[in-house]
């Protein structure tokens, strides 16, 4: 997907955004909670969807937040399932 493609489709997902150049391109988001114990659970939700996707975003766990990124590899850059799953997470949390 273009960088074009990508902000299109990411304008219907509140909070994520572009981040990279070229084969670097990737998407992410910060989501924060209350506390660790919350951060986790959520950690644990993502993983499951990504067992369920078999697609794995990189994860970055803080105290009361984490940072989901998605970067398809085998496209060398950001594929449509980084936005679908992007998207279930989002739904998840509501």
């Amino acid at each position: 997907m273009t960088a074009t493609e990508i902000v299109t489709q990411l304008a219907r997902l509140e909070g994520w955004a572009l981040r990279g150049e070229g084969s670097e391109l990737s998407i992410e988001k910060t989501y924060p909670f209350a506390n660790y114990y919350q951060t986790i659970a959520f950690v644990n939700a993502v993983a499951f969807i990504a067992h369920v996707l078999d697609h794995h975003p990189d994860l970055s766990v803080g105290f009361n937040s984490c940072v989901v990124r998605f970067n398809t590899h085998d496209v060398g850059g950001v594929s449509s399932t980084d936005l679908e799953f992007a998207a279930r997470i989002d739904a998840a949390l509501q």
